[in-house]
């Protein structure tokens, strides 16, 4: 087994977690569907964070080749993903035995935490690139992590629905340009 291999399982895990921690909660929702008031910003999150997982877990094989391991870099490819495993978790609530829920009201509650950590993962990130490859993102790559760490500080500081009700499609959109431009194929 080469040190990629290795060192990908545990990511792979994680990454597993984080998409059981969604389907989990899309089961709940579903099973509880008489109690539930739906809310689009949350689930269209939530489906985001499936997008994520399953991105990134795609693009770990361009570090297939890489052979010059250290602990930094596995650390913080490693608290990338701990950190979108923590984003899945936070963005659709646990679904109580007998309480109404109000996906509303769980955004409100947890977006500020959500895209805090989301703005954590993003700078993981970024500081991923500088580690393992020895620089930034390029074009297209960093231009989409600005953008998207962006909008992660405009949700923290503005409250209105309106404004979380047209900018998770908004960001479904990007988030489908930027995996179509950078990582429809693999290698």
């Amino acid at each position: 087994m080469d040190a990629f291999a290795y060192l990908s399982v545990l990511l792979s895990i994680i990454l597993g977690l984080a998409i059981a921690q969604v389907l989990q909660a899309y089961r709940g929702l579903l099973l509880s569907r008489a109690r539930v008031t739906l809310y689009a910003p949350p689930l269209i999150w939530s489906a985001l964070m499936l997008v994520f997982a399953t991105q990134s877990w795609w693009a770990s094989f361009g570090y297939a080749g890489h052979q010059a391991w250290d602990f930094a870099g596995f650390a913080i490819i490693l608290l990338q993903t701990i950190l979108l495993y923590m984003m899945a978790g936070v963005i659709l609530p646990d679904v109580p035995p007998a309480e109404p829920i109000d996906l509303r009201a769980h955004y409100e509650r947890e977006r500020r935490p959500f895209f805090l950590i989301s703005i954590a993962m993003l700078a993981a990130s970024l500081a991923k690139d500088l580690i393992v490859d020895g620089r930034l993102p390029e074009g297209a790559n960093l231009i989409f992590h600005l953008v998207f760490a962006a909008v992660s500080v405009a949700a923290i500081l503005i409250r209105r629905p309106r404004f979380h009700d047209l900018l998770a499609p908004a960001m479904a959109l990007l988030v489908a340009a930027y995996i179509a431009l950078l990582f429809a194929r693999l290698g």
